[in-house]
C-alpha cells in the first residue's frame, strides 16, 4: 500500500491559503524539460513558497545541451564548444538564487527540429527514450522527495517543443506509476502526490491585458504582433483553475532568468515590460488543476489548498 501521503497529517482544517506557518513541511515538485525552464515558468510562486518555507525540488529532464544561444553576446565560438558545461553552472546558479534543490533527470536534449520536412529526432535524445525508462527515473526521485504537489506542462507542452511535450508524457506517467506499488518496485517505496498542475504561462487574456497597459502607457509593446497572429482558445484558457499572487516575487524571477545568459537576452522581450506594470496588471502565475485527491474548492490562488499541514518531523539527534 502507498505510505501516507501526509506523513500522518492531523485532523485540523485543510491548509489555509496565506498563512505562512502552515506551509513548513509542504514539498513542491517542478518537472521541467530544459535548464532555464524553472526561471520562465512559475519562478515567482517557486521563489514566494520557499519563502513560506516550502522544500522545493526541480526535475530537469535534459541538459540542454541542443539549445540555440538566444542571447547575441554569448553567441560566440567558446561558448559553443562549452555549452554542456556553461548551461549546468547557469542552472546551479538559477537554482541558488531560486533557493530550491534540483536534479537531472540525466537525459540528452533533443534540439528543435527546423525544416519542411522536419529532420528526424537525434538518436539518443530524450524524446526517443522510451517512455517507461524516463518515467522510472522520475519515479524514483518522487518516491525518495515525497512532493505533495507536482507541476508540469500541458499535452501541448507550453509550446510544442518534442522535450517539452515529452515531459508531460513523463512526469503525467510518473505521477501516476508512484503510488503504484506494483510499478518499479526497485524504485522506492510507492508514495501518492496529492495534487497535479499544467503550468499556463502566457494566456491570451495576459498577454493582451499587458499589450494594453504598454499602449496607456504609450510604451512599445512587445507583443504586437504575437496578438495580431494568435488564434485565439477561449476554452483553453478558461482551463486556468490556480492564480498565485506572488507579483513581489518578479524580482527573483528576473535574477533567476538572468542567470541562464545562454537563453535570456537583457535587452529582448523577456524584461520588455516594466516590473512594475507586470505588478499592477498581472501579479499572479498561473495554473490549470489536472487531478487532485483532496477536496479542492475552484478557483484556488494556492496550490497547496485543501491539503492538510502535515505533523512536524521529531529530529531525534536533539532529544
Amino acid at each position: 500500500m502507498p505510505q501516507d501521503p501526509q506523513d500522518q497529517p492531523d485532523q485540523h482544517p485543510s491548509h489555509q491559503p496565506g498563512d505562512p506557518a502552515t506551509y513548513a513541511g509542504f514539498r513542491l515538485m517542478h518537472v521541467h524539460a530544459h535548464p532555464d525552464d524553472e526561471s520562465s515558468k512559475g519562478a515567482a510562486s517557486t521563489a514566494k513558497y520557499v519563502n513560506q518555507g516550502v522544500d522545493v525540488h526541480v526535475v530537469t529532464c535534459t541538459g540542454g545541451e541542443r539549445g540555440s544561444i538566444l542571447n547575441p553576446k554569448m553567441d560566440r565560438p567558446d561558448v559553443l564548444a562549452n555549452i554542456t558545461e556553461i548551461r549546468r553552472q547557469e542552472m546551479e546558479r538559477a537554482r541558488d538564487i531560486l533557493g530550491v534543490r534540483q536534479d537531472w533527470l540525466g537525459f540528452v536534449d533533443s534540439g528543435w527540429p527546423e525544416g519542411d520536412p522536419k529532420p528526424p529526432l537525434p538518436d539518443g535524445c530524450f524524446a526517443l527514450v522510451p517512455l517507461e525508462e524516463s518515467t522510472e527515473r522520475l519515479v524514483r526521485l518522487i518516491r525518495s522527495f515525497r512532493p505533495h504537489v507536482m507541476t508540469t506542462y500541458d499535452e501541448r507542452g507550453g509550446y510544442p517543443h518534442p522535450d517539452h511535450i515529452r515531459c508531460h508524457e513523463v512526469s503525467v506517467a510518473a505521477f501516476e506509476a508512484a503510488a503504484d506499488p506494483e510499478r518499479y518496485p526497485e524504485a522506492g517505496e510507492p508514495w501518492q502526490v496529492l495534487k497535479l498542475y499544467y503550468h499556463h504561462g502566457w494566456s491570451w487574456e495576459k498577454t493582451n491585458r499587458l499589450h494594453q497597459a504598454m499602449l496607456d502607457h504609450d510604451l512599445e509593446s512587445p507583443y504586437a504582433e504575437r496578438l495580431r497572429d494568435w488564434t485565439r482558445e477561449p476554452e483553453w484558457d478558461n482551463r486556468i483553475t490556480t492564480r498565485v499572487p506572488c507579483g513581489e516575487y518578479f524580482g527573483v524571477r528576473d535574477q533567476a532568468l538572468l542567470a541562464h545568459a545562454t537563453q535570456i537576452d537583457p535587452d529582448g522581450m523577456w524584461f520588455a515590460i516594466p516590473r512594475e506594470l507586470q505588478v499592477e496588471v498581472w501579479p499572479t502565475e498561473d495554473f490549470e488543476l489536472v487531478t487532485s485527491h483532496v477536496p479542492s474548492t475552484l478557483p484556488e490562488d494556492d496550490l497547496f489548498a485543501g491539503i492538510p499541514a502535515p505533523v512536524p518531523t521529531l529530529d531525534t539527534e536533539k532529544v
